[in-house]
């Protein structure tokens, strides 16, 4: 795709401040249902002063143009008059020359002045502005966490040997108590926690024997799933990248603590060929192939006619589950490596074009979790659980009968586990990632609109397979899509 290239790494364009200066309270708004605390007023004083100093900037500078054009003329012809001159009238004409020469010298200091007030000024501008977030939707409910998101609706199987309803007990329409996938994984050598713990430590795992074969099939299917049924282009997104990156998508300054660094900046020898060669910069590793995706055409100008890109990757993720002490510590559900298909669309800017793009990316994975035969329920995320990016957001959240409460008995109540997460974002990482398209007018350029949405993110979705097709002699059966990625296998034990 022929794209033009603009300068390396200019500082991300972030929101829209002119928007921002006509609107504010909307922005102050958006970040209190977010319950984000932002410096709004304090950036429109700063924002104020520095165009103030601009403006000066912009006059002195063409001022010492002007002076410079006409200055050369006005001393020569003083000079002439010099050398003619005598007494007083030579005193008087020494005086104007003087005060000629001391004109571009004074110029020169306002100007360095006031160049010192736009450099003092713009990275606190910068700082706040990264950490401003993008409204939420009107029509997203206001709520202060997770615990106020709401249930759009649900799907379960009705018929057939696997038909389950999640508000039953898994006893009563199986016919036996659940183990939970740790015991399933342990029983059937699928995953072996206390290895993976000795290499890496806390929340890791060695996926082993048909765990890994099962792995890799939801993971190949649900990209096949995506490529050939529903017309993405397959691209392998980078893992490892550089701060640029992670501000651009807004992962950062929200979110840095989550990320795993690699000061490369601090390595002797480090490699620094590239658009910045001379510079080491550090790196890190993503916790989602969305960041590589984006990055893709970061400080690019797009072909409109070839919009809407929809782009699919399966890539390794990485995530430190900082703040996340004595939650799922143990089994698949939260680790800090895990492998995931994502699927991104870059679309014109076009409100109704992105909620589209949204209801059609949620039933791409609906679909998928439908011939899974895996139960699930969508929920409409709250203002409070939406994150610094996204202006709207839906969880898919997948049955896990092995979750829950713990009976008396030992027997776990079951619940649902978030297994997929969709985004709108509008023109937030795109502003950031300086990421446009000429209009059709042709009179400027445009932000594109970008979304993206889990495909499916293994291990996690894996517990789901393994404890809904679970067997009372303790075999699990193998969903029949998977099977042609298994060697036409159907259960595993």
């Amino acid at each position: 795709m022929p794209v033009r290239l603009l300068a390396p790494y200019p500082p991300p364009i972030m929101i829209d401040l002119k928007q921002l200066r006509e609107q504010p309270q909307r922005f102050k708004d958006g970040a209190a249902r977010k319950n984000m605390e932002v410096q709004i007023d304090r950036l429109l004083r700063l924002d104020e002063e520095r165009r103030a100093a601009l403006t000066q900037l912009e006059q002195k500078r063409a001022e010492r143009g002007k002076i410079d054009k006409e200055l050369g003329p006005q001393m020569g012809k003083l000079q002439a008059e010099l050398k003619k001159a005598d007494g007083a009238a030579r005193d008087v004409i020494q005086q104007q020359l003087d005060q000629l020469k001391a004109k571009p010298a004074a110029l020169k200091e306002e100007i360095s002045q006031l160049e010192a007030v736009v450099s003092r000024l713009e990275p606190e501008v910068n700082a706040i502005l990264l950490t401003i977030p993008q409204p939420p939707d009107p029509d997203v409910p206001v709520g202060s966490g997770s615990d106020d998101n709401v249930e759009v609706r649900r799907w379960f199987p009705t018929s057939g040997a696997f038909a389950f309803d999640p508000s039953k007990p898994f006893a009563a329409q199986r016919g036996f108590a659940p183990k939970n996938h740790i015991q399933l994984c342990k029983d059937l050598g699928l995953v072996d926690f206390p290895r993976g713990a000795k290499i890496s430590g806390a929340r890791s795992y060695v996926l082993t024997g048909m765990g890994f074969l099962l792995h890799q099939a939801v993971t190949r299917y649900a990209l096949d799933f995506m490529v050939h049924k529903h017309g993405f282009t397959p691209v392998s997104a980078a893992v490892l990248v550089r701060e640029e990156a992670m501000v651009g998508t807004g992962f950062f300054p929200a979110g840095r603590e989550q990320a795993y660094h690699i000061p490369e900046s601090q390595r002797q020898n480090a490699d620094t060929q590239g658009p910045d060669e001379g510079r080491a910069a550090d790196l890190y590793l993503t916790g989602t192939g969305e960041v590589g995706l984006m990055a893709l055409h970061m400080n690019e100008i797009l072909d409109e006619t070839k919009l809407p890109l929809k782009y699919c990757t399966v890539s390794p993720c990485f995530r430190r589950e900082a703040g996340a002490a004595g939650r799922d510590t143990a089994g698949l559900y939260r680790v800090h490596v895990f492998d995931k298909v994502e699927q991104v669309v870059i679309c014109k800017a076009d409100e109704q074009e992105s909620r589209m793009w949204h209801a059609r990316m949620i039933g791409y994975v609906e679909d998928l979790l439908k011939s899974l035969g895996l139960p699930y329920r969508l929920l409409q995320c709250c203002t409070g659980d939406l994150g610094v990016k996204n202006a709207d957001m839906i969880d898919i959240e997948s049955w896990m009968p092995g979750r829950g409460e713990i009976a008396a008995d030992g027997t776990p109540s079951g619940d649902f586990g978030e297994t997929h997460s969709a985004s709108r974002l509008y023109d937030y990482q795109c502003r950031r990632l300086n990421m446009r398209y000429k209009g059709s007018d042709g009179k400027g350029t445009i932000f594109c609109h970008s979304l993206n949405n889990t495909v499916a993110a293994s291990p996690r979705l894996m517990i789901p397979i393994l404890e809904m097709y679970q067997q009372k002699d303790g075999s699990v059966v193998i969903p029949e899509v998977l099977r042609p990625y298994m060697g036409g296998k159907e259960k595993i034990g």
